[in-house]
């Protein structure tokens, strides 16, 4: 049984696939040099397809909140040590 065109996602082919089509595995092998029009395209080569995470950036804020820390301390040390300000029972 087939599935209702209304239920299908418009981004089904944009996702990443495992397995390359012929004619994308030649396209790879032209990319990495491994390719000659003279070749077969039955038994073509292996070709890794691996999705890439782009590495997030770092917010501005996360930096501004890392270096707060630090300029908090350094007033806290030239001072009284924080354990004698700690009321007495």
């Amino acid at each position: 049984m087939s599935v209702d065109r209304s239920l299908k996602l418009k981004t089904t082919l944009a996702r990443h696939r495992n397995v390359l089509s012929r004619a994308e595995r030649v396209e790879a092998l032209k990319k990495l040099e491994r390719w000659t029009d003279e070749q077969s395209v039955l038994g073509l080569p292996k070709v890794g397809h691996r999705k890439i995470k782009a590495a997030k950036k770092a917010k501005k804020a996360d930096a501004a909140d890392a270096a707060t820390p630090a300029a908090a301390a350094a007033p806290a040390a030239k001072g009284a040590p924080a354990a004698k300000a700690a009321p007495k029972k």
